[in-house]
C-alpha cells in the first residue's frame, strides 16, 4: 500500500475513532470529552493500528481511562467495520500520548517568565552602544 494511501487511512481512522468515542463510552463513569485521538498509525499489512490518545485533566485517572479504552477496543473495531469498507479491520492498540500535556506545561512556564515592558511599537527599550 502506498504511503499516501496509508496516511489517508490513518487520518480517516483518527476521525472515525474521535467520533465513536462518545458512542462507545456512553454510560461509563468517564468524561469522553477529555480524550483526544492525537494520531493513528496503521501497519502496512492493515492488521494492527496504534491509536495515540491524550487525556486532558484527570491526571490521576489516566491509567483508568487507558484501561477502559483498551477494554472497549472490540466495540471500536465493530464500529469501524460497520462504517468503513476495508479488506481487514485493524486490531486497535491504545497508547497514552502526553505530548499535549507537555506542551501545555511549557506554555504555562513561558507565561510565568517576567518580560520587561515594551514601548508602544512593541520593541523593548535597549541601548545600543555607539561604535567609535
Amino acid at each position: 500500500m502506498g504511503v499516501d494511501r496509508l496516511e489517508r487511512l490513518n487520518a480517516l481512522l483518527r476521525r472515525e475513532l474521535g467520533e465513536a468515542m462518545f458512542r462507545v463510552l456512553a454510560g461509563e463513569n468517564l468524561d469522553p470529552g477529555a480524550i483526544t485521538v492525537t494520531s493513528v498509525r496503521v501497519a502496512h499489512n492493515l492488521r494492527n493500528a496504534t491509536v495515540c490518545v491524550s487525556i486532558f485533566g484527570h491526571d490521576h485517572e489516566r491509567g483508568t481511562y487507558l484501561h477502559k479504552l483498551t477494554s472497549k477496543a472490540g466495540e471500536f473495531q465493530r464500529l469501524i467495520n460497520r462504517d468503513m469498507v476495508m479488506k481487514y479491520t485493524p486490531r486497535l492498540h491504545f497508547k497514552l500520548d502526553d505530548s499535549l500535556a507537555k506542551g501545555d506545561h511549557v506554555l504555562a512556564l513561558l507565561n510565568q517568565i517576567d518580560v520587561p515592558p515594551d514601548d508602544e511599537d512593541g520593541i523593548a527599550d535597549t541601548e545600543v552602544p555607539d561604535e567609535e
